[in-house]
């Protein structure tokens, strides 16, 4: 570290030692004769100094320098620039330790360079897999009678898909969780049940179910059904849940609805099969 000295400012140069009272006008013939006392008109000045030894910021030396040495260590280079300089653009293209930052106590190492972040998945990215679609069916035999309840029945079950995204294998698994049933007749209706025959809910034949719908008039209409989907998906390490629903509209299916006429007869079809009806 430099011995405190007295200093005189001339202009904007800060002066040190013999050379601040070469300055001041009263030059040793010594000093004027190498040169250190500049004009005796004021119109120049040399500047001349000595280089620090090389120190840690505080008192310690360089790891493995001898105290006292100048650059005795062998662990790093020898310091050449003002402390304040090496958190600034100046230590660009410098070897010096202290511009290699979190090398020197007190200055915080760079944050490192993030890595580019994989592609986001969302759900919409699962259309090229394809989930499966449902045809509906009327209970039985897609027919019904208008005035009366025609059962709706459609298959969805949770099945999965592989495929590749990004560029990466993938595997998607698949929810139902809602369908939207479209009648044929301009009426519409959602649904969290993908339906059930009267048989399996142990119900007479033409009593209303969570999926049937009324007919107004006979004829024939063509009905669909699209599903939502919930989605997760596998990327070797897990199912991930993705957020939203994914739609898959499904084909159309036809059914026909007939016209139902009642008649009073005197017996049973079993007891006269000849009569009118029978």
């Amino acid at each position: 570290m430099l011995s405190a000295a007295s200093f005189l400012i001339v202009g904007s140069l800060v002066l040190s030692g013999p050379e601040a009272v070469a300055a001041s006008g009263a030059c040793e013939s010594s000093l004027a004769s190498a040169g250190r006392c500049g004009s005796t008109d004021g119109s120049s000045v040399t500047v001349t100094g000595t280089q620090p030894s090389p120190q840690y910021p505080g008192s310690s030396p360089y790891p493995g320098a001898n105290p006292g040495s100048s650059n005795s260590g062998t662990s790093g280079p020898r310091y050449s620039r003002p402390q304040q300089n090496y958190d600034t653009d100046d230590c660009r293209g410098v070897s010096d330790l202290r511009c290699v930052r979190g090398a020197v106590p007190g200055v915080a190492p760079d944050a490192p360079a993030s890595a580019p972040g994989a592609p986001e998945i969302s759900i919409t990215d699962l259309v090229t897999l394809s989930p499966a679609t449902a045809t509906p069916s009327a209970d039985p035999g897609n027919i019904g009678i208008a005035g009366l309840p025609t059962n709706f029945v459609t298959m969805a079950s949770v099945h999965t898909r592989t495929g590749t995204l990004f560029g990466a294998p993938v595997t998607a698994r698949f929810t139902p969780v809602g369908y939207d049933f479209t009648y044929g007749d301009g009426t519409t209706a959602h649904t969290t049940t993908a339906g059930a025959t009267w048989d399996a809910l142990h119900q007479p034949q033409f009593t209303p179910t969570p999926t049937s719908h009324v007919y107004d008039d006979r004829g024939t209409y063509d009905t669909t059904v699209t599903i939502h989907y919930t989605a997760e998906i596998d990327l070797g390490t897990g199912y991930i849940p993705l957020t939203g629903t994914l739609t898959t509209p499904g084909p159309t299916q036809t059914i026909r609805i007939y016209e139902a006429h009642t008649a009073l007869v005197q017996h049973t079809c079993t007891e006269q099969p000849t009569a009118p009806g029978c």
